[in-house]
């Protein structure tokens, strides 16, 4: 049976530019974020970023799929800063919605591989117009076999909104 263990968990009282956790310990099997988030971006959405370990540079390979019109669309980079393509609802949509991102790290500790960050995000706007709504999912690679001790959420060049809500777990026995 899956343990999760909360290593961290946030709920902002004004904005914020990050959620960023150090020290991860290397005790658990997997991580797992989830959170409750919005961006003070003044268009319908913005853009998030993933790093671990403080690293940016070349040391991302991220590889999107997502939806916000009828027309499916799909990214990449190579070489990144970061792992990108994950999009949180901003201030043109409705006052009270806030998106959902939900990632999962596994086998972080492990030092003989690259890391693998599974990312599923979305939120609703308040209309059917395209782009006022997206929902995705992302793959990214963090090019290190370094063991993962610190995860960082950024908000790219806005800030998270207040009421925001972060947690970090550590899973145990989740295979």
């Amino acid at each position: 049976m899956a343990v999760f263990n909360v290593i961290q968990h946030t709920e902002l009282s004004g904005a914020a530019a990050s959620f960023d956790v150090t020290s991860i310990p290397a005790s658990y099997d997997h991580l797992y974020f989830v959170a409750s988030c919005r961006s003070d971006d003044s268009s319908a959405f913005g853009l998030s970023l993933l790093t671990f370990n403080g690293t940016g540079g070349t040391s991302y390979g991220p590889t999107s799929m997502y939806a916000g019109t009828n027309t499916p669309q799909t990214g990449k980079a190579t070489s990144h800063s970061s792992i990108n393509y994950i999009y949180v609802g901003g201030n043109a949509i409705l006052a009270d919605t806030f998106g959902t991102v939900e990632i999962w790290v596994p086998n972080y500790a492990d030092t003989s591989n690259f890391t693998q960050a599974i990312v599923k995000w979305g939120f609703m706007g308040n209309s059917s117009t395209d782009y006022e709504w997206l929902t995705g999912q992302t793959a990214g690679l963090f090019m290190n076999t370094a063991a993962i001790n610190q995860f960082t959420f950024d908000a790219g060049s806005d800030d998270f909104m207040q009421y925001s809500t972060f947690t970090l777990y550590g899973i145990n026995g989740a295979g």
